[in-house]
């Protein structure tokens, strides 16, 4: 059968069309490409390893190809549990479910972290390293991030596949051999301040003339950051020489320091921000009174 010239042309646009779409999906790779830097940018002022971040944007929208991706910058699948902004309504586990819109990518990436933060079923996963991806991969499925059985290993496989746990040693503070000082790198050198580690969180301390408000625009942290990991109100003076935690405190101290002797004036808020430890822990495990101040003198149980 002779095709006409016509039909012919009509035949090679739809086909030119069909490719064209087919172009333009994403791969994982131009994935990662485009949104490393953010995942980063959230690891660096909460703990959670970019790689999981990623792992997590690529399994959830399909490599930022999914309905919720491309019509709700939605990149983790997060549903509105109370969510006061924009909304769409997708097919998921049941018919018709209300599910997050952002205005950007970005903006999914920074409310992902803050709910994983604001969650108190994922609290345990701040306990692990920032490098340690397959507990947080195991974690996130316990704590039912998602239903699906294999969640943690598909994680995993996507992390190792891809490389990504490459993307966890970015901006991580090295210790020299005397364990004291702290080599510049470029998140240091950004910050114009001394990045500093106890019990594996990133601190820094206060200049004389900072404030809450300033730190946390310098820091470029969310409004609620620094009192949620350092334990204070928001309206609370920052004196120089303060200690003040860039990431969520642990529930015990590192291995080094088991107990501390309590010296004159020392308060168990003190000693938990000495040591990187939530105040509330550390109550727990010297079997105290929250709001109680130990002695003089006495010992507190630091692990």
């Amino acid at each position: 059968m002779r095709i006409g010239n016509k039909t012919f042309w009509l035949i090679a646009v739809i086909l030119s069309a069909f490719h064209f779409a087919g172009a333009q999906k994403m791969t994982r790779d131009q994935y990662i490409e485009q949104y490393r830097e953010l995942a980063i940018k959230e690891m660096n002022r909460s703990g959670i390893p970019a790689s999981i971040t990623l792992a997590q944007g690529l399994l959830e929208s399909n490599s930022g190809n999914s309905t919720l991706a491309t019509k709700a910058n939605n990149h983790f699948g997060i549903k509105c549990h109370g969510w006061e902004g924009r909304k769409i309504y997708h097919d998921d586990d049941a018919k018709d479910e209300c599910f997050r819109k952002y205005r950007s990518a970005e903006e999914s990436y920074e409310d992902h972290t803050i709910f994983l933060m604001n969650s108190p079923r994922y609290d345990f996963l701040f306990e692990y390293d920032q490098t340690d991806y397959k507990s947080w991969a195991k974690g996130l499925k316990k704590a039912g991030y998602a239903t699906a059985p294999k969640y943690a290993d598909q994680l995993i496989t996507l992390i190792e596949e891809a490389g990504l746990h490459q993307y966890d040693l970015k901006q991580r503070r090295k210790k020299e051999k005397d364990k004291e000082q702290v080599d510049i790198d470029n998140f240091q050198v950004e910050l114009g301040r001394k990045i500093l580690v106890r019990n594996r969180i990133n601190y820094i301390l206060a200049r004389q003339g900072d404030t809450y408000q300033s730190l946390t625009k310098e820091l470029d942290l969310m409004p609620f950051e620094l009192a949620k990991y350092n334990e204070m109100p928001r309206d609370a003076a920052v004196n120089k020489g303060q200690v003040l935690y860039l990431q969520p405190k642990r529930n015990k101290a590192s291995v080094e320091f088991r107990t501390h002797m309590v010296q004159e004036g020392e308060s168990m808020y003190k000693i938990s921000q000495m040591y990187g430890i939530k105040l509330q822990k550390l109550y727990v495990m010297n079997l105290m009174k929250p709001g109680t101040q130990p002695q003089t003198g006495t010992e507190i149980k630091l692990r």
